[in-house]
């Protein structure tokens, strides 16, 4: 059965404490104070929650008033504008109730809230009792259904489909080779290139930034070459890898994130996972799964002749994960001729959250 929903006849933005007389607002002892609050089913932009009272003055309160702030981040920037305190005003329903509301929740995000009862007054003024503990919570990742929102809108731009034949990574030239005796990358030392732990680039609720281990590829390629670009925000040299190697018949493909950073590109990732994998495991339930051979994003079909062909979606940019090892013998490194673009570089990029085109309305 469906648990009431929070009821928000009024919601007041302002400094939680003790208000003055003339704020409408005064107290009343006999009001209960909120104890024990508990906060349960926690979502990417809802939670529940419930608390004990007092039976004394119970049967005067009308209303909840429920204190949400964002958790104070002492590495943020001191120079930016602080988050305005969130007072929701709740009619009195059965505990516990659903606060729900993505102008207020944003996923992933660290939050206080606290709660004081309140008696409306005939003059419409309210008495209130004293704010309860403070309790902290973090919201969700992104569920299936945001996840699932936001692959909708991705498909919306993602254009034709070129054809490709390489997954290509770049990077600075010590990590592919060791320049002396007493340093070299781990990925040198051992030829292999080792998953890491996806950055916090894109969207905010992605369940996949900061957990899913894995090496990042590209495959775009230039339309009228059919070829990689020779500029990489990444590094000039370029290890190449052919398509079938890394997707193929035992490989499973997700869809991880759709995001811009203030620019009028689009970027898409997706992740590719052996079948039965510690990645795909992750994956599983977190992430939708794309038909390999029929997508809009990147497509891998199986010929006559037996051979595999791929296409890449033209008009988003594809960063690809793949979750396992991938040893350096089984494709090349080449020094690209072009430039080292670091304003496409998407190391950590925060999402632009006023972007029509990539937005949910959940959170960032």
């Amino acid at each position: 059965m469906e648990l009431p929903r929070c009821s928000l006849d009024g919601v007041e933005l302002k400094s939680r404490g003790t208000e003055s007389a003339d704020s409408g607002i005064g107290d009343l002892d006999e009001l209960p104070v909120p104890q024990q609050i508990r906060v349960s089913n926690i979502t990417c932009d809802s939670f529940r929650i419930s608390w004990d009272m007092e039976d004394r003055g119970r049967d005067r309160i009308t209303h909840y008033f429920i204190d949400l702030n964002k958790k104070e981040n002492k590495d943020s920037n001191k120079f930016k504008h602080k988050d305005v305190p969130t007072k929701l005003v709740a009619k009195t329903v059965p505990l516990p109730m659903t606060v729900r509301g993505h102008w207020f929740l944003s996923p992933r995000t660290e939050y206080t809230v606290a709660v004081q009862t309140a008696a409306k007054q005939p003059d419409g003024d309210y008495a209130v009792s004293q704010w309860s503990e403070i309790i902290e919570f973090c919201t969700a990742d992104y569920s299936a259904v945001q996840l699932n929102q936001l692959l909708q809108k991705a498909e919306v731009i993602a254009g034709r489909m070129l054809p490709f034949t390489i997954f290509y990574r770049n990077q600075q030239k010590e990590y592919f080779h060791e320049p002396g005796p007493f340093y070299c990358s781990r990925d040198a030392r051992c030829r292999r290139m080792l998953p890491t732990v996806k950055d916090n680039s894109g969207s905010h609720g992605s369940p996949i930034s900061g957990k899913l281990e894995g090496v990042f590829f590209s495959c775009n390629t230039e339309f009228n070459t059919g070829k990689p670009p020779q500029d990489s925000p990444y590094g000039p040299f370029r290890f190449q890898i052919q398509a079938d190697i890394l997707c193929n018949q035992n490989t499973n493909v997700y869809f991880g994130d759709f995001y811009c950073m203030y620019t009028s590109y689009h970027y898409v990732v997706l992740v590719l996972t052996p079948d039965g994998s510690k990645g795909d495991a992750f994956c599983k339930g977190r992430l939708p799964a794309l038909d390999r051979f029929n997508n809009c994003f990147l497509t891998c079909t199986e010929d006559e002749n037996g051979s595999l062909s791929f296409r890449h979606a033209q008009d988003v940019i594809l960063e690809v994960i793949y979750t396992e090892p991938v040893d350096l013998s089984l494709g090349t490194v080449t020094q690209i001729s072009g430039h080292q673009l670091m304003s496409l570089s998407t190391l950590n990029a925060k999402k632009d959250p006023s972007c029509k085109t990539c937005n949910i309305s959940v959170g960032r």
